[in-house]
Protein backbone atom coordinates (compact mmCIF):
# COMPACT_ATOMS: atom_id res chain seq x y z
CA UNK A 1 0.00 0.00 0.00
CA UNK A 2 1.42 3.53 -0.92
CA UNK A 3 2.23 5.74 2.51
CA UNK A 4 -0.38 8.78 2.74
CA UNK A 5 1.36 10.59 4.62
CA UNK A 6 4.43 13.09 3.85
CA UNK A 7 6.56 14.58 6.11
CA UNK A 8 9.22 17.25 5.66
CA UNK A 9 10.99 20.30 8.41
CA UNK A 10 10.94 23.14 8.49
CA UNK A 11 13.55 23.60 10.99
CA UNK A 12 12.55 22.44 14.19
CA UNK A 13 8.88 22.27 13.00
CA UNK A 14 7.86 18.77 11.27
CA UNK A 15 4.94 18.84 8.91
CA UNK A 16 3.53 16.05 7.91
CA UNK A 17 0.46 16.14 5.34
CA UNK A 18 -2.12 13.51 4.95
CA UNK A 19 -3.29 12.43 1.49
CA UNK A 20 -6.35 10.02 0.81
CA UNK A 21 -8.22 11.42 -1.96
CA UNK A 22 -11.29 12.25 -2.27
CA UNK A 23 -12.01 12.65 0.56
CA UNK A 24 -9.21 11.25 3.29
CA UNK A 25 -11.06 9.36 4.73
CA UNK A 26 -9.17 8.09 7.96
CA UNK A 27 -8.45 4.61 7.70
CA UNK A 28 -6.89 2.07 9.88
CA UNK A 29 -3.97 1.59 8.13
CA UNK A 30 -3.32 5.32 7.78
CA UNK A 31 -3.27 5.98 11.60
CA UNK A 32 -0.91 2.66 12.12
CA UNK A 33 1.33 4.75 9.28
CA UNK A 34 0.79 8.38 11.57
CA UNK A 35 1.56 6.19 14.59
CA UNK A 36 5.30 5.05 13.13
CA UNK A 37 6.20 8.44 12.01
CA UNK A 38 5.57 9.72 15.27
CA UNK A 39 7.53 7.11 17.56
CA UNK A 40 10.68 8.36 15.25
CA UNK A 41 9.76 12.21 15.78
CA UNK A 42 9.00 11.34 19.61
CA UNK A 43 12.94 10.14 20.40
CA UNK A 44 14.14 13.22 18.25
CA UNK A 45 15.38 16.26 19.71
CA UNK A 46 15.88 18.46 17.37
CA UNK A 47 11.77 18.03 16.49
CA UNK A 48 10.26 20.46 18.95
CA UNK A 49 6.71 20.96 17.23
CA UNK A 50 4.32 18.85 15.08
CA UNK A 51 2.05 19.57 12.26
CA UNK A 52 -0.72 17.69 11.10
CA UNK A 53 -2.28 19.25 7.68
CA UNK A 54 -4.17 17.82 5.34
CA UNK A 55 -2.96 17.34 1.50
CA UNK A 56 -6.09 17.57 -0.22
CA UNK A 57 -8.05 20.43 -0.64
CA UNK A 58 -11.15 21.06 1.34
CA UNK A 59 -10.52 18.78 3.99
CA UNK A 60 -8.60 17.95 6.79
CA UNK A 61 -10.08 14.46 7.76
CA UNK A 62 -13.73 14.18 6.28
CA UNK A 63 -14.46 11.62 9.03
CA UNK A 64 -13.89 7.37 9.50
CA UNK A 65 -13.65 5.27 7.05
CA UNK A 66 -17.07 3.98 6.21
CA UNK A 67 -16.16 0.57 4.90
CA UNK A 68 -13.46 0.01 7.71
CA UNK A 69 -16.81 0.74 10.28
CA UNK A 70 -18.55 -1.80 8.43
CA UNK A 71 -15.49 -4.72 8.96
CA UNK A 72 -15.42 -3.85 12.73
CA UNK A 73 -19.18 -4.16 13.14
CA UNK A 74 -18.62 -7.87 11.76
CA UNK A 75 -16.54 -8.44 14.43
CA UNK A 76 -13.06 -7.51 16.29
CA UNK A 77 -10.21 -6.03 13.99
CA UNK A 78 -6.97 -6.19 15.33
CA UNK A 79 -5.49 -3.14 13.34
CA UNK A 80 -8.49 -0.74 14.78
CA UNK A 81 -6.34 -0.64 17.52
CA UNK A 82 -4.38 2.26 15.82
CA UNK A 83 -7.47 4.50 16.79
CA UNK A 84 -6.54 4.04 19.92
CA UNK A 85 -2.97 3.53 20.23
CA UNK A 86 -2.06 6.83 17.46
CA UNK A 87 -3.89 9.11 18.84
CA UNK A 88 -2.64 8.31 22.50
CA UNK A 89 0.89 9.24 21.30
CA UNK A 90 0.00 12.14 19.62
CA UNK A 91 -1.24 13.55 23.01
CA UNK A 92 1.50 12.00 25.02
CA UNK A 93 4.61 12.51 22.65
CA UNK A 94 7.25 15.57 23.86
CA UNK A 95 6.24 17.41 20.97
CA UNK A 96 3.54 19.66 21.69
CA UNK A 97 1.33 18.52 17.68
CA UNK A 98 -0.63 21.21 15.82
CA UNK A 99 -3.97 20.03 13.91
CA UNK A 100 -4.02 22.75 11.13
CA UNK A 101 -7.40 22.46 9.78
CA UNK A 102 -8.32 23.78 6.37
CA UNK A 103 -11.80 22.58 5.58
CA UNK A 104 -14.07 19.49 6.60
CA UNK A 105 -13.45 18.27 9.99
CA UNK A 106 -16.30 15.54 10.82
CA UNK A 107 -16.02 12.27 13.08
CA UNK A 108 -12.55 11.03 13.35
CA UNK A 109 -11.32 13.73 11.93
CA UNK A 110 -12.55 16.09 15.20
CA UNK A 111 -11.36 13.05 17.01
CA UNK A 112 -7.54 13.30 16.01
CA UNK A 113 -7.45 17.06 16.08
CA UNK A 114 -8.68 16.81 19.79
CA UNK A 115 -5.74 14.29 20.63
CA UNK A 116 -3.45 17.31 19.08
CA UNK A 117 -2.19 19.36 21.95
CA UNK A 118 -3.81 22.56 19.77
CA UNK A 119 -6.04 22.93 16.64
CA UNK A 120 -5.42 25.93 14.55
CA UNK A 121 -8.36 26.44 11.61
CA UNK A 122 -8.78 28.22 8.73
CA UNK A 123 -11.86 30.07 8.11
CA UNK A 124 -13.40 27.50 5.79
CA UNK A 125 -13.01 24.82 8.53
CA UNK A 126 -16.27 23.15 9.76
CA UNK A 127 -16.75 20.56 12.10
CA UNK A 128 -19.16 17.65 13.39
CA UNK A 129 -19.25 15.33 15.29
CA UNK A 130 -21.79 12.76 12.89
CA UNK A 131 -21.39 9.51 15.00
CA UNK A 132 -24.80 9.98 16.66
CA UNK A 133 -26.73 10.12 12.41
CA UNK A 134 -24.93 6.57 11.76
CA UNK A 135 -27.15 5.07 15.22
CA UNK A 136 -23.24 5.22 16.92
CA UNK A 137 -21.19 7.54 19.21
CA UNK A 138 -17.22 8.79 18.61
CA UNK A 139 -15.49 5.79 19.79
CA UNK A 140 -11.73 7.07 20.04
CA UNK A 141 -11.96 8.90 22.72
CA UNK A 142 -13.52 12.05 21.07
CA UNK A 143 -16.83 11.97 23.83
CA UNK A 144 -14.14 11.78 26.95
CA UNK A 145 -11.51 14.44 25.10
CA UNK A 146 -14.33 16.64 23.98
CA UNK A 147 -16.24 17.19 27.33
CA UNK A 148 -13.05 17.32 29.17
CA UNK A 149 -12.17 20.30 26.50
CA UNK A 150 -15.56 22.25 26.47
CA UNK A 151 -17.19 20.87 29.23
CA UNK A 152 -20.37 19.16 29.99
CA UNK A 153 -22.69 21.23 28.11
CA UNK A 154 -20.72 22.12 24.61
CA UNK A 155 -19.78 18.99 24.30
CA UNK A 156 -23.40 17.34 25.15
CA UNK A 157 -24.87 19.44 22.17
CA UNK A 158 -21.86 18.50 20.06
CA UNK A 159 -22.55 15.32 19.98
CA UNK A 160 -25.99 14.69 20.52
CA UNK A 161 -26.82 17.10 17.76
CA UNK A 162 -24.49 15.90 15.03
CA UNK A 163 -24.49 20.08 14.01
CA UNK A 164 -21.74 21.19 11.58
CA UNK A 165 -20.26 24.03 13.17
CA UNK A 166 -17.92 26.96 11.61
CA UNK A 167 -14.65 27.80 12.46
CA UNK A 168 -15.44 31.09 14.56
CA UNK A 169 -18.45 28.85 16.16
CA UNK A 170 -15.58 26.46 17.35
CA UNK A 171 -13.09 29.35 18.39
CA UNK A 172 -16.01 30.65 20.50
CA UNK A 173 -16.73 27.10 22.39
CA UNK A 174 -12.62 26.78 22.26
CA UNK A 175 -12.87 23.67 19.84
CA UNK A 176 -9.86 25.80 17.87
CA UNK A 177 -7.45 28.39 19.74
CA UNK A 178 -7.44 29.96 16.78
CA UNK A 179 -8.53 31.37 13.46
CA UNK A 180 -6.24 31.99 10.70
CA UNK A 181 -7.77 33.89 6.98
CA UNK A 182 -8.18 31.03 4.43
CA UNK A 183 -5.55 32.34 1.89
CA UNK A 184 -1.65 31.40 2.63
CA UNK A 185 -3.28 29.74 5.82
CA UNK A 186 -0.26 27.02 5.70
CA UNK A 187 2.18 29.94 5.70
CA UNK A 188 0.90 31.57 8.84
CA UNK A 189 0.50 28.16 10.27
CA UNK A 190 4.23 27.55 10.21
CA UNK A 191 4.92 30.85 10.96
CA UNK A 192 3.23 30.58 14.73
CA UNK A 193 4.85 27.02 14.50
CA UNK A 194 7.74 28.15 13.62
CA UNK A 195 8.20 30.66 16.34
CA UNK A 196 6.74 27.98 19.40
CA UNK A 197 9.69 25.70 18.33
CA UNK A 198 12.15 28.65 19.40
CA UNK A 199 11.62 27.72 22.67
CA UNK A 200 13.39 24.93 24.35
CA UNK A 201 11.59 21.41 23.78
CA UNK A 202 12.20 20.54 27.29
CA UNK A 203 10.32 23.59 28.17
CA UNK A 204 7.10 22.51 25.60
CA UNK A 205 7.76 19.08 26.76
CA UNK A 206 6.83 19.57 30.34
CA UNK A 207 4.69 22.22 29.76
CA UNK A 208 2.73 19.74 27.55
CA UNK A 209 2.74 17.01 30.22
CA UNK A 210 1.64 19.63 32.98
CA UNK A 211 -1.38 20.56 31.59
CA UNK A 212 -2.23 17.04 30.18
CA UNK A 213 -1.88 15.30 33.37
CA UNK A 214 -2.57 18.00 35.83
CA UNK A 215 -6.36 18.16 34.11
CA UNK A 216 -6.80 14.38 35.86
CA UNK A 217 -5.09 15.36 39.10
CA UNK A 218 -7.02 16.57 42.14
CA UNK A 219 -6.43 20.25 42.65
CA UNK A 220 -3.83 20.13 45.28
CA UNK A 221 -2.00 17.10 43.15
CA UNK A 222 -1.55 19.42 39.81
CA UNK A 223 -0.14 21.94 41.97
CA UNK A 224 2.63 19.21 43.11
CA UNK A 225 3.34 18.10 39.61
CA UNK A 226 3.33 21.95 38.10
CA UNK A 227 5.85 22.87 41.33
CA UNK A 228 7.90 19.73 40.85
CA UNK A 229 7.99 19.84 37.20
CA UNK A 230 8.98 24.08 37.25
CA UNK A 231 11.81 23.67 40.29
CA UNK A 232 13.37 20.37 38.15
CA UNK A 233 13.50 22.68 34.60
CA UNK A 234 14.71 26.23 36.71
CA UNK A 235 17.85 25.38 37.27
CA UNK A 236 18.90 23.35 34.00
CA UNK A 237 21.73 25.11 31.83
CA UNK A 238 19.34 26.04 28.83
CA UNK A 239 17.20 27.62 31.41
CA UNK A 240 19.86 29.46 33.37
CA UNK A 241 21.42 31.21 29.93
CA UNK A 242 17.95 32.45 28.93
CA UNK A 243 17.08 33.87 32.33
CA UNK A 244 20.40 35.55 32.10
CA UNK A 245 19.79 36.65 28.72
CA UNK A 246 16.28 38.11 29.79
CA UNK A 247 18.19 40.02 32.49
CA UNK A 248 21.03 41.51 29.79
CA UNK A 249 17.83 42.52 27.85
CA UNK A 250 15.81 44.46 30.43
CA UNK A 251 19.48 45.92 31.12
CA UNK A 252 19.74 47.41 28.08
CA UNK A 253 16.50 48.37 27.13
CA UNK A 254 14.80 51.45 28.19
CA UNK A 255 12.54 51.73 30.55
CA UNK A 256 9.93 52.96 28.49
CA UNK A 257 10.76 50.61 25.62
CA UNK A 258 8.75 47.03 25.67
CA UNK A 259 10.30 43.72 25.71
CA UNK A 260 8.81 40.75 24.05
CA UNK A 261 9.83 37.47 25.54
CA UNK A 262 9.26 34.66 22.34
CA UNK A 263 10.31 36.97 19.30
CA UNK A 264 13.93 37.03 17.50
CA UNK A 265 14.98 39.16 20.65
CA UNK A 266 15.17 36.35 22.95
CA UNK A 267 17.10 34.18 20.30
CA UNK A 268 20.89 34.63 20.66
Amino acid sequence: MMPVWTERREGAVAVLSYRNPPRNFLTFAALAELGEILRQISADDTISVVVLRSAVPGYFVAHADLEELARLAAGPVQEARSWYTTMRLVETMPQPVIAAINGQSWGGGVELALSCALRWASAAAHFALIETSLGIIPGAGGTQRLIRLLGRGDATELVLSGEVVDAERAREIGLVGRVFATENFDEAVLTAATAMARKPLTALAAAKRVLRDGAELSIADAFRLEGATFADLLATPESVALQEHARHIYANTADDEPVRFGTDRMVN
